[in-house]
């Protein structure tokens, strides 16, 4: 992409790599991307072992401190033993179906990987290899201890609710709505007991991955919910 604006941005000691581009700047808005710490070319941790939670959300809003954001222009925030390209290929091949293979006793899901399957339509071996590479430079560490490790930790936080205007987009053909009660839970409107100002989309074709299987799709989404929640 062209006009990408890169730079490095401290935050609580870390730097964090952030971009700034994309539909919605091309709409007149400011959008910025950022890489997690633990992530794509931001900082690691020293002890990641030690991430929460509290560390995702302490990110964005350092970040829109330190880049003098005031309160009211903050529209949103945006989501081993192989090696890391063999990873990143096992993910995408996997888990952009709606229904995912289950490891059976003394297997583990890499076990279920073909390397004959080819890749999604719309996940390029040249994405393929950018992805790669930036996880041979982070690891999976990270990844790994936010969110999936620290899913019941306590970060201090009683009665959980996100006021601000908040766009839900899922695919369809997601596997995640296969979890036992989470498509009852998404459907039914129930998540809106804690984002109450919540649109939900799902989008008919759409994987785990619908971000960048229908990127356009996605864009127009998101400038909707900005344009409805322009002051």
């Amino acid at each position: 992409m062209e006009n990408i604006e890169h730079k490095q941005v401290e935050v609580k000691g870390l730097k964090l790599h952030v971009a700034e581009i994309g539909s919605v700047a091309n709409k007149g808005y400011r959008a910025i991307d950022f890489d997690f710490r633990g992530y794509g070319l931001s900082d690691q941790l020293a002890e990641p072992e030690l991430a929460t939670f509290q560390d995702l959300i302490d990110d964005g809003v350092g970040l829109l401190d330190s880049l003098a954001i005031n309160k009211g222009e903050r529209k949103q925030i945006l989501g081993g033993r192989f090696d890391a390209k063999t990873v990143i290929r096992d993910i995408y091949t996997l888990f952009w179906r709606s229904e995912v293979p289950v490891a059976g006793e003394n297997q583990e899901i890499m076990d279920l990987f073909d390397p004959s399957t080819p890749l999604p339509p719309w996940f390029s071996e040249q994405d393929l290899s950018a992805y790669a590479s930036l996880y041979e430079k982070s690891g999976f560490r990270y990844g790994l201890q936010v969110p999936y490790r620290t899913l019941s930790v306590y970060i201090g936080i009683t009665d959980p609710k996100v006021t601000a205007p908040a766009l839900l987009i899922m695919g369809e053909k997601d596997y995640c709505l296969n979890f036992p009660g989470m498509e009852e839970y998404i459907k039914s409107g129930t998540v809106k007991h804690l984002v109450p100002d919540l649109d939900i989309t799902f989008l008919e074709e759409g994987s785990h991955f619908v971000h960048e299987q229908l990127p356009e799709k996605v864009n127009d989404l998101i400038i909707t919910l900005i344009y409805k929640h322009s002051v």
